[in-house]
């Protein structure tokens, strides 16, 4: 009997840091982990930006109520699993770096191996978006919108394909948080 079970490449672990992850929400540190499982399924080298998107969407209720509706949630879900089969084979060995947002020197993430030095700044913009709003640890929504604000990076790509502005669903977030 063989085993059905596909084979995974085998890569080094990223370097996390520890104290990154207590930096983060329950939920967030599993959006973390999932998309760190999603670049080794995929074979890339880092975690990158639409990787994050992916994990965020499948993994935190919040972010999902943060689109407008179904339709739109279902077009931005159907070109992140185009991604493994075609769509993302173009990012495959190129390093995401949109140079949109600077990469923040001593920001959880940023300039870690294994992350994409895009993926790593939202993560520090997630976390000083949540600092700013009195909060220890970034959540699901702080990470969605330093997606959606970094204009040139693959999750925005993603999200634009599918039809969402991202800038409006950025200011979206923030105004909702602002209020919340």
């Amino acid at each position: 009997m063989q085993n059905r079970t596909p084979r995974i490449p085998q890569q080094p672990a990223p370097n996390h840091r520890a104290e990154t992850d207590a930096e983060l929400t329950v939920e967030l540190t599993a959006v973390v982990t999932g998309a760190r499982r999603r670049a080794l399924r995929d074979g890339d080298q880092q975690i990158d930006t639409a990787h994050l998107l992916h994990s965020l969407i499948e993994s935190d209720a919040e972010v999902r109520t943060a689109f407008a509706g179904g339709p739109q949630l279902a077009r931005v879900l159907g070109y992140l699993v185009q991604r493994s089969i075609g769509y993302g084979l173009r990012w495959q060995g190129a390093i995401e770096d949109s140079g949109a947002i600077p990469v923040v020197s001593g920001a959880p993430d940023a300039g870690v191996e294994g992350w994409s030095p895009a993926a790593g700044s939202a993560m520090g913009e997630a976390h000083r978006r949540a600092r700013l709003r009195g909060r220890d640890r970034a959540g699901g929504l702080d990470l969605l919108a330093a997606l959606a604000a970094d204009r040139r990076c693959r999750a925005v790509e993603v999200l634009e394909r599918a039809g969402v502005d991202a800038a409006l669903l950025a200011d979206r977030i923030v105004e909702a948080s602002d209020q919340g």
